[in-house]
């Protein structure tokens, strides 16, 4: 049999597993629930009104949260899911992605609602070559019920592929050459220091780079109802606003959350490396690097100030550092006061 032969024979035998039961009869392990609620809204600094009090909603987003089985899983589950995997593993597309989701919303749901669903094979596609590797699509379809009325509609794709040879050696490389030449770095310091990586700049977050850029800590404010956000958006998530302008920040703030980083090795950096979240003056919150401090003595609470570090010719950064500190590191500037 030619290799185009088996894999047409695959792609029918795929092919077959649509309209296959991937989970049966599944039930919520919890109702929903105002903690949960309180829980994804803190997380993603959603403050919309319809998500609290006691006609509250819950967030539409949050639909697959309720069919989550955790790691025991649903006892529904059925096996057609994993005799398809099996089959693509056997195959050599033993490496998996997501690549999207899209939702429907019949109708809220609203704390208190126990949540049924089944889920449903419904897709499979033909083989597709992406960069990643040769694979294929796979689509399954849930569907939500709350007291046998549709509550909503869950798609979820993945690609389980073949990993591209030459992707995976360039990975190799890629990591391989990042450790050498920091482990270089670490030996000679004088020799070259790797670049940092770069930011990713788009339309919508241009404004706070060219302030970066002029040493200004800028924070989008809604024209609408004057709520402050960041990161950079193109709409409000409090009143749904279209309109902007910008508030220049005072730059102080203090340490929501931090993550001390030891692996793995990133260009420009030497681990250990602590990465804080600051809660700004202005109610926003913003990720960063803390210099002045090591990285052990990181405390949530700790009150720092923003500055800005030139990283090369080409790229500054905003950075946060104690406040007790008095002197500022060498090329870092701090961010001048506004009048309130």
């Amino acid at each position: 049999m030619s290799d185009e032969q088996a894999r047409d024979e695959l792609g029918e035998r795929l092919k077959a597993f649509e309209g296959r039961p991937a989970g049966l009869a599944g039930v919520g392990k919890d109702p929903v629930n105002a903690p949960m609620i309180r829980h994804w809204c803190e997380a993603l600094g959603d403050t919309h009104p319809a998500y609290t009090g006691p006609d509250a909603i819950a967030p539409p987003t949050m639909l697959q949260v309720w069919t989550m089985g955790g790691l025991s899983g649903h006892p529904g589950r059925t096996g057609a899911y994993e005799e398809l995997l099996g089959l693509l593993d056997a195959a050599g597309c033993t490496a998996v992605v997501a690549t999207d989701c899209e939702q429907e919303y019949p109708r809220p749901l609203r704390p208190g609602d126990e949540v049924a669903f089944d889920t449903v094979i419904e897709e499979v596609s033909g083989r597709k070559t992406t960069r990643l590797g040769t694979g294929y699509f796979i689509t399954t379809r849930t569907e939500v019920r709350v007291a046998g009325e549709p509550a909503g509609v869950h798609r979820f794709r993945i690609l389980k592929y073949a990993p591209a040879p030459r992707r995976s050696q360039e990975l190799r490389q890629h990591r391989q050459g990042s450790e050498s030449r920091q482990s270089r770095h670490r030996q000679d310091p004088e020799s070259p220091r790797p670049l940092r990586p770069r930011p990713v700049v788009n339309r919508d977050n241009a404004g706070f780079w060219q302030g970066v850029a002029e040493r200004r800590l800028l924070i989008q404010r809604c024209t609408a109802c004057g709520t402050p956000r960041h990161p950079w958006l193109p709409g409000c998530n409090a009143c749904g606003g279209l309109g902007w302008d910008t508030v220049e920040a005072s730059g102080e703030g203090t340490v929501y959350s931090y993550v001390v980083v030891h692996h793995p090795p990133v260009p420009g950096f030497d681990l250990p490396y602590a990465v804080v979240l600051v809660e700004l003056a202005e109610g926003v919150r913003m990720v960063g690097n803390v210099v002045g401090v090591p990285y052990d003595e990181v405390r949530i609470g700790m009150p720092v100030r923003a500055g800005f570090r030139r990283v090369d010719e080409e790229l500054t950064l905003p950075v946060f550092q104690p406040v007790t500190e008095t002197a500022l590191m060498t090329e870092t500037t701090a961010v001048p006061a506004v009048e309130r």
